[in-house]
C-alpha cells in the first residue's frame, strides 16, 4: 500500500504528532513499508492454528493460600477519621 504526503499529514494530525514538511516523504515511505509488511502477514494461512498468549509454555507456581499479614484491625482503624463497630464509616453520598 502506498501513502502520499497528504495522507501522512492527515494521519499525523489525527495522532496529534507534529511532523515537519520536509520529513513527510520519508515518513510516507516508512509507513508504506510497514503497511506492505502487514498485508503480507494477512496472507499467511492460520487456519487450524490456536491463538496463544506466549511462545513459551508457562505454568504459574502454586502456593498455599494463607494469610501472611493482618490481625490488627485496631491499629488500622486508628487512622480512620471515623470508625464504628470495627468498620470505616463514610458520609452518605447518594440520595
Amino acid at each position: 500500500m502506498s501513502l502520499d504526503t497528504a495522507k501522512v499529514r492527515s494521519i499525523a494530525e489525527l495522532a496529534r504528532i507534529e511532523v515537519a514538511d520536509d520529513q513527510l516523504p520519508h515518513l510516507a515511505g516508512e509507513l508504506s513499508k510497514i503497511l506492505t509488511f502487514v498485508a503480507q502477514l494477512a496472507e499467511v494461512d492460520t487456519d487450524g492454528v490456536q491463538p496463544m498468549t506466549s511462545v513459551a509454555a508457562m505454568t504459574l507456581a502454586m502456593r498455599d493460600d494463607v494469610v501472611t499479614d493482618g490481625g490488627y484491625p485496631d491499629k488500622i482503624l486508628a487512622n480512620a477519621p471515623e470508625a464504628a463497630e470495627g468498620f470505616f464509616t463514610v458520609p452518605k453520598v447518594v440520595e
